[in-house]
């Protein structure tokens, strides 16, 4: 059961969305940048979720063969290639993703300023549960040698989509049949892992807005939770009205 409460965040408007399948929410993203290309006025938009088990590839997806794909669905698992930065890796159960979707303009960032705020919200969440996580010069946030979260974004014509995915109580054992985001010598871990005791999404998820909402320094829309909404028009009408 999802923890109700709401939380004022400037000019986002934040949407828990629940687990859904990961080619639905790639649909929602494209609609939702049209939707802010089109808009003057849009607000940012914040999608968080789960998805259920899926390997993504990124731009360079030409990298993995109908084999790779075909191995990897066997397991259980879909197989999407997106317009995202980065390479492979995996999104499931227990991982808090998160889509920011709003135009760098009208908050002054680059693409590089934006990643490293994106970096310095999962930083400061990570040492609100006393871990130490740190960056390094591959993208994304880690605790030691292991990656705790990856980070890939699009920035078509100046609109964010795509974004970050936090282990929080994930199966890591979904990460062992991939090279995650093509690093050799790097492994894969998860709050729940680091602690010793389970930290669910929802355990993470009012803590990690409060740190996106400093870092961000917005003021504040409403957050929502559209677990009952199960289509992608229902979806779509809800956040863009």
């Amino acid at each position: 059961v999802f923890v109700n409460f709401s939380i004022i965040m400037a000019q986002f408007r934040c949407f828990y969305l629940g687990k859904i399948r990961y080619a639905n929410a790639l649909k929602l993203q494209q609609n939702l940048t049209q939707w802010q290309l089109k808009s003057p006025n849009a607000n940012p938009i914040l999608l968080m979720l789960q998805h259920d088990p899926v390997y993504t590839v990124g731009l360079r997806s030409n990298e993995y063969n109908e084999n790779d794909e075909s191995r990897l669905s066997a397991l259980g698992a879909d197989f999407v290639r997106t317009n995202r930065g980065g390479l492979i890796t995996f999104h499931g159960p227990g991982q808090l993703v998160v889509y920011p979707i709003f135009k760098l303009a009208d908050f002054k960032l680059g693409i590089r300023k934006y990643v490293c705020q994106l970096e310095a919200t999962i930083i400061a969440l990570c040492e609100r549960y006393e871990l130490e996580a740190v960056r390094s010069p591959h993208t994304g946030v880690w605790i030691g040698k292991d990656k705790v979260c990856a980070m890939g974004i699009n920035a078509r014509r100046g609109v964010t989509s795509h974004g970050l995915a936090l282990n929080c109580n994930t199966d890591l054992e979904w990460f062992n049949r991939i090279v995650p985001c093509g690093i050799h010598g790097k492994g894969v871990t998860s709050l729940s892992h680091e602690l010793s005791r389970d930290i669910t999404v929802e355990h993470v998820l009012p803590h990690f807005l409060e740190h996106f909402s400093d870092v961000f320094k917005s003021k504040s829309l409403c957050f929502s939770d559209l677990t009952d909404k199960t289509t992608l028009s229902d979806l779509c009408d809800v956040i863009t009205e």
